[in-house]
């Protein structure tokens, strides 16, 4: 897997890396097909302090690419969003891919 956490307007600190990263790691003990992540941290310039910090994170799984975004006032608490709907949007995937249709068992005559 490979990981990109980068900044805008924010340097990514070495506590802040690992905080992500071991909350990506929940996402890739439900679905092991992940191929890139990229996450995207952003404090925005706007005069009210309400959810001024976003997350962002594209991810790149086997099939498809899935996409999510949060904002929040803290941007911990932003990251424990979007790696909330990572992981609904991960796990609802991987339901979709899975064949579920099992076949009748045969008879014995």
């Amino acid at each position: 897997m490979n990981l990109t956490i980068s900044g805008h307007h924010l340097e990514v600190t070495p506590a802040l890396r690992s905080y992500v990263t071991g909350k990506l790691d929940r996402i890739t003990r439900h679905f092991d097909q992940v191929v890139d992540v990229k996450v995207l941290l952003t404090v925005e310039n706007i005069k009210e302090k309400e959810k001024r910090q976003r997350a962002e994170c594209n991810i790149h799984v086997k099939g498809s690419d899935l996409f999510a975004e949060s904002a929040h006032e803290d941007l911990y608490a932003a990251v424990d969003e979007l790696v909330d709907k990572l992981d609904r949007q991960v796990v609802r995937h991987k339901n979709r891919i899975t064949d579920h249709h099992h076949s009748a068992p045969k008879r014995m005559m």
